[in-house]
């Protein structure tokens, strides 16, 4: 299946943020996926490094929140 990329206005649209969060998001958030240059002035997000971002934040961290999910 062939890659999709992402504009910044899309993560934005998808999370319900500003265009620039996401730009944000890759200086301050290290678990963020980085940017791909395809051209000058033309800069994308991989979907599926978007998607792989996400299932990461919804999984449970540590061993606390694996009990709390386990009652």
């Amino acid at each position: 299946m062939p890659e999709h990329y992402l504009a910044d206005v899309q993560p934005a649209a998808r999370y319900g943020v500003h265009r620039s969060t996401p730009w944000r998001w890759t200086k301050t958030d290290p678990t963020f996926p980085q940017p791909i240059i395809l051209s000058p002035g033309c800069t994308r997000w991989k979907l599926s490094d978007i998607e792989a971002w996400e299932e990461q934040k919804a999984a449970p961290v540590g061993r606390e929140t694996a009990l709390r999910s386990s009652r």
